[in-house]
């Protein structure tokens, strides 16, 4: 059955008949749901968030031709599997920003930047997508992350160093937090 899916997932790709691809992939917070476009990974699903609800919103937002295609997601789920080793440091895979618009993509595409074991604020990070005064906004586009621990807006903190929020909990942001080295455990 398996394999019958993933020739059908190939096939439909092959013949651009697939817009996005996903998948499950097992985390130490529970399994995250994966989708993929042509372009990139699009979307990163933390376990408490419905799986059928953010396969419903990816047809609405992005397109309804989706299939359940594993091997297309094998490379994102080898590097997430290494980072949660503590054995990768930075994400090599192509990411498809569709899913944010204007000033949040600038300020995702900020905290694309931010290095492995660092943080900056919310006010460093607005600075950065170009409007300094923009803090709540920054604050905004790091809670629709759609594309979290990849785009690591767990980097981002409160100035004088508080958690602030996260979409997948605030123990998860202090895990990762953790890993980074950025917190003692």
């Amino acid at each position: 059955m398996k394999a019958s899916l993933n020739r059908l997932a190939a096939r439909a790709a092959e013949e651009g008949l697939l817009d996005v691809a996903y998948a499950t992939a097992d985390s130490p917070f529970g399994p995250l749901l994966l989708a993929t476009t042509p372009r990139g990974l699009v979307k990163v699903s933390f376990p408490i968030f419905d799986t059928d609800e953010t396969l419903a919103d990816l047809a609405a937002r992005i397109s309804p031709r989706m299939i359940e295609a594993p091997a297309q997601l094998d490379e994102v789920r080898r590097q997430l599997d290494l980072y949660f080793e503590g054995k990768r440091t930075e994400f090599d895979l192509p990411l498809d920003w569709q899913l944010s618009k204007d000033f949040r993509q600038r300020v995702l595409r900020a905290i694309d930047r931010i290095p492995y074991g660092q943080t900056r604020s919310y006010r460093e990070v607005a600075t950065s997508a170009g409007n300094e005064r923009a803090v709540r906004a920054a604050g905004s586009a790091c809670g629709s992350n759609p594309i979290p621990i990849v785009v690591p807006c767990h980097r981002v903190l409160r100035s004088g160093g508080a958690l602030g929020g996260y979409g997948g909990g605030l123990p998860m942001k202090r895990a990762l937090l953790q890993l980074e080295g950025v917190l003692d455990p």
